[in-house]
């Protein structure tokens, strides 16, 4: 009964979480699953403290002895009622939990309580903890309690070195984005033209022959240079010439 009451008030905090999303209270939807997630806990704890009775009661002759300490085949419920009924609102796990006590002696019963020697099951100590539930326990609930329901949401990526919501409802901007946005190539400082300049700079320069065009190799527009003009003819190969076309004529 006590574990349905829980579900059924645990399903009306789901819903009330899914309305905090929908309107964006982010950070308010989270402080409210944390209440959620120690409630799963503790329903978690009481159906294994269930078990532990329905073997109690399936091993009952085991109990009806005279020893000093439970039977290895009881133990273990034992242990585990004395040491967690008190942590449950069940005044039923309460007055088994003193039958137990009286039975095996105050001695016995202060070594459960305190847990020596690891006397009670850890599935049990686990479920006793207290401890502020992870991020990515909260995000998974989020995102499973708003799947349910039909409503959007974007779980929140981890923050590089900050623990906030950097404002505006919680979603600052992701750490792969801000990674991003550092890695973006850096724009040239060296264009064609520039280039061009820069190679035309290392050069040799060459004395220009007479009646031959300079090509403008530094021309940052990387046009083609203009086509050099054919060498002017030599006077001696003129003056054979003439001579040449004297004889022809004679």
């Amino acid at each position: 009964m006590m574990i349905e009451k829980k579900a059924a008030l645990a399903k009306a905090a789901r819903r009330d979480i899914a309305t905090l999303v929908e309107k964006n209270k982010l950070e308010t939807a989270r402080i409210k699953v944390e209440s959620v997630i120690h409630d799963d806990i503790h329903v978690e704890l009481l159906e294994i403290l269930e078990l532990y009775c329905e073997l109690l009661s399936a091993r009952f002759g085991l109990l009806d002895t005279s020893a000093k300490e439970p039977d290895p085949g009881v133990y273990e419920a034992v242990c585990a009622i004395i040491h967690a009924a008190t942590r449950t609102e069940l005044k039923e796990l309460h007055t088994l939990r003193e039958m137990l006590m009286h039975k095996f002696g105050r001695e016995f019963s202060l070594a459960v309580m305190e847990n020596r020697d690891g006397c009670v099951s850890p599935r049990v100590t686990r479920k006793l903890t207290i401890d502020t539930p992870p991020d990515a326990l909260i995000e998974a609930y989020l995102e499973e309690i708003s799947r349910g329901y039909g409503v959007p949401y974007l779980p929140r990526l981890p923050q590089d070195g900050e623990s906030g919501d950097g404002g505006g409802g919680g979603l600052g901007m992701p750490a792969l984005e801000r990674k991003h946005s550092e890695m973006v190539a850096p724009q040239l400082t060296d264009p064609v033209g520039a280039t061009s300049d820069r190679v035309a700079a290392k050069l040799p320069k060459i004395p220009p022959t007479e009646g031959t065009a300079t090509p403008d190799v530094s021309s940052s527009t990387g046009q083609a240079a203009a086509k050099p003009t054919p060498p002017a003819e030599d006077e001696f190969e003129a003056l054979k010439r003439r001579l040449d076309a004297l004889k022809v004529r004679k």
